[in-house]
């Protein structure tokens, strides 16, 4: 039976003009990056209240928890390696199909794994930058992680006006950028195929994506581990790891 969806979906894709890809954690985890968040994970370590974006703006003691966080994860994410569903999805793409690749991960693996950085809208930013919330300057990661190793401190401040430098991803208490966002549900709105590999959907308001998609009269399909919210609504449920179906799903497109 799976076989079969597989077929299906391989045909819809074959037959697609605009396809928007949406990726959450679950593509992550079978590149060995840990579920920072399960028992004795980083997470586990820090009360969540101490690193929420609030916190990091009101006082240097917060900020100095926070990168120390900051820098505790970031090891396994600049060392992860793309799986074969990050590979996946660049074969979508070099088929002239892909409209824009959307992700909940700030582990950089689909650019790493040769995603055209102007296709991936990056929801809740990325690990591998750093910016200054007051000026907005940017800056490499490992730029400002070698800056705070050679001077010996916890907390780096921008050089160019002394506000508060941060890893630029989305903490809790932190607006999405609202343009990424609004390109997310432009593209939803106007794809054929909506596209879900490894996304729980339960984060908002990024689960309404596939919702967003369905009511603009596109196929859904979801490539997932375990149920969602959203499964009465997907065309096709494809129940698995993330890396193995989507590899199946290009192999049947290829051969089309």
């Amino acid at each position: 039976m799976k076989d079969e969806r597989i077929r299906v979906a391989a045909r819809w894709l074959h037959e697609a003009e605009r396809v928007v890809v949406f990726t959450g954690a679950g593509i992550s985890t079978e590149s060995g990056i840990p579920d920072f968040r399960s028992p004795g994970g980083v997470w586990s370590r820090y009360n969540q209240d101490d690193l929420t974006y609030q916190r990091f703006r009101s006082h240097e003691r917060y900020r100095k928890l926070y990168w120390e966080y900051d820098r505790a994860r970031f090891p396994a994410m600049r060392d992860a390696q793309p799986n074969a569903a990050h590979h996946a999805v660049v074969e979508i793409e070099r088929s002239g199909r892909l409209a824009a690749l959307v992700t909940q991960n700030i582990d950089g693996l689909h650019q790493k794994a040769g995603s055209s950085p102007d296709k991936v809208l990056e929801l809740h930013g990325t690990v591998h930058a750093v910016t200054c919330l007051d000026c907005d300057r940017r800056w490499n990661r490992e730029e400002i992680t070698a800056r705070m190793e050679a001077e010996g401190i916890d907390v780096p401040y921008c050089e160019h006006c002394g506000g508060p430098l941060k890893c630029a991803t989305i903490a809790f208490g932190q607006s999405l950028p609202a343009d990424v966002l609004d390109q997310a549900f432009h593209h939803a709105r106007h794809c054929d195929l909506f596209l879900t590999v490894g996304s729980s959907l339960v984060v908002q308001p990024a689960a309404l994506l596939p919702a967003e998609a369905r009511r603009a009269g596109a196929k859904l399909v979801l490539i997932n581990l375990s149920d969602t919210p959203y499964d009465a609504i997907m065309d096709i449920l494809l129940i698995g790891k993330a890396g193995p179906t989507a590899a199946a799903l290009l192999a049947e497109f290829a051969r089309l």
